[in-house]
Formats: structure tokens, sequence, C-alpha cells
């Protein structure tokens, strides 16, 4: 069974599953998720937590004999498996299937995995876990479904705020959903329950807005210029190398300029993001991704010190085409 946490709770409601398995890129819904389990299991009597961590060398033998074993004060227990790298190798997605086809009795297991790609949920062991219990995905939440995302966050401590309000409130927390649960809490405690002015949400609420490099990408294959400006002002500020995000930037082109000549591409991707590629790349032509090709040199004569320029005013322009969008300068 799949579901997504915003409907864990109405699930929970309903009673407990024998197995639950947590995964998604959003670490915040993927731990509140856990939480959520975790105290719907205490309610229901489990009074023991047993928690087995699959670092790297890990006994997995041990997580067997863990599961066999019968409660100590023949209670019922929480049994919490941590795959932090998502990939158990051979042994340990064999060592999983087998716990699947026999889950303990009295015991609630809590698997809880990192974001999984394509191919990691097509694993036996992944396919286990789904058919013996409930995977919990915890979807990245997008600018899109940010808004909503807040006002469902106020409604719970009795506030709520207008549309212009959320949107505004949205652009200085995206891309860190930890911080906007934050700032949305901090109002709990700064301002009455009922609706929430702007000015009241503009003189409390931090921009606390973080991109990482995946959405700056994201935004130029959104081919929004705002986002996009966001997005590479925010790297800036928390002084992400320019060597390293230089390297992603030219890795999307040469993505693009593969998926635009008809080529396979050379790394493996899930396909929505070779699908959202593919998109931008049908905006440009040989000549513009020379183009793109060229700025990106410069940019990287410039980090060496080799030629003078603003070396993130160049990362910003070099976005901005990568999107579709119309540069400030032609690239020289």
């Amino acid at each position: 069974m799949k579901i997504a946490t915003r409907s864990l709770a109405q699930h929970l409601k309903k009673g407990l599953s024998p197995l639950y398995a947590v995964h998604g890129p959003e670490t915040l819904l993927a731990l509140e998720a856990g939480d959520a389990i975790r105290a719907a299991a205490r309610r229901d009597g489990a009074s023991e937590r047993e928690v087995f961590t699959a670092e790297p060398g890990a006994d997995w033998s041990a997580l067997g004999a863990s599961a066999a074993n019968l409660s100590l004060f023949a209670t019922k227990r929480i049994l919490e498996v941590h795959i932090p790298t998502g990939k158990p190798g051979a042994e340990g997605g064999k060592a999983i299937e087998a716990l699947c086809a026999r889950l303990p009795a009295d015991t609630v297991v809590l698997v809880m995995l990192p974001a999984l790609d394509w191919q990691g949920l097509k694993t036996a062991w992944f396919g286990a876990l789904e058919s013996a219990g409930v995977a919990v995905e915890a979807k990245a939440v997008s600018r899109e479904e940010l808004p909503q995302w807040l006002a469902e966050r106020f409604a719970l401590q009795r506030q709520h705020a207008g549309v212009e309000t959320l949107e505004w409130m949205a652009d200085r927390v995206e891309g860190n959903l930890l911080a906007a649960r934050q700032e949305v809490e901090k109002l709990a405690l700064l301002l009455p329950a009922g609706e929430i002015s702007a000015d009241a949400i503009r003189e409390a609420v931090t921009d606390v807005s973080r991109f990482e490099r995946d959405g700056l990408i994201e935004a130029i294959h959104d081919g929004e210029p705002g986002r996009i400006a966001r997005a590479v002002d925010s790297l800036e500020a928390e002084a992400e190398p320019l060597p390293l995000l230089l390297w992603a930037l030219t890795e999307e082109l040469r993505l693009m300029m593969q998926l635009s000549g008809g080529e396979r591409p050379r790394r493996f991707l899930d396909p929505e993001r070779t699908q959202r590629a593919g998109r931008t790349a049908r905006k440009h032509d040989a000549a513009s991704f020379d183009r793109q090709l060229l700025r990106a040199h410069r940019i990287d004569r410039m980090i060496k010190g080799v030629e003078t320029g603003d070396a993130w005013e160049e990362i910003l322009e070099l976005c901005l085409a990568l999107a579709g969008r119309p540069a400030l300068r032609p690239a020289a």
C-alpha cells in the first residue's frame, strides 16, 4: 500500500499497520511521519522500542534475531530499521524480505529511508515492504503547493491568512521546509488566533529561503526567472563553492545537449527528471548550446582568476539562458 505523508493522519485513525516504510526527499515530513507512527504505536500499547541502524558493514543477522525475540515484558513494541543510505545491499535486501515474510507478533515495524531513485523503488526488498505494510512517501513540497501547506499549518494552530499573504510568505521560506514550520510556529506565539494580517506577517517572518543546487536546476526547468534569481542569491549568501555549482550547471547543459541530439543520457536519472530536461532542451538550438558552453568557459576562467568579471552575475545569466530566458548580456 502507498500513501503520501498528508494522508497518514487519516490512515492512523483507522488503525495501525504492522509495518511502515517512510521514504522521500522531504526530511521534515519524513521525520514527522516517523513521529506520528511512533505516537500511534504508543497509544496502542507499544511500550518498548528497538532500533537497528544499517551502517556500512552492519550485521543483518541481528535484525532477524531482534525480530524473532519476544518482548521482555510480553508487551507490544516498536522495531525500527534505519537505512541512511537507502541501499541495504544484497544481504540487507534478503534480510528485509525475510522480515516482511514473517512479521513479528505484537510489533510495529518502522523502516526509515532517505529519498530513493527509481531503481531503488523497483527493488525486490522495497516491493516486499510495500506488500507487507504501508509505504509512506515524504514528497517534496513544490513552490505551487507551499501556500496551501502553510495554510494547513496555520489551521492547526487556529490561524489563517489571505492568499496574497500566503504567497508572500511562501517566497520567504521556499526551499527550507523546516524553517517554514518554525516561522509558522513562531507566529502562533506572537499573534492571537484568527486571521493574520499581511503587515503582521511581514514584520515577524524572516527571509529564510534556502536553495540547494537541485532546487536551482528545478527552477531553470520551470522557466521562472524570479525563482532562479532568488536561488542564485541564496546560494551566493551561503557561500556555495562556485566550482561545484558551475560543474552542476555544466552537467545539466550537457544532458540537455544529449537529449536534444536524440542521445540517451550518460548518467542514470529518473524518467521525470529526464523529461523535464528534454522540455527545456527544446528551447535551444546548436548555436544556443554553443553560446552557453562559451559562457560556462568564461565563468570557469573568472573563478580561476584568469579573467576579470563577477562570476556570480555570470552564473545568474547562464541560468536564465539555460531556462530559455534572455540573458542580461550576450555571451562574449
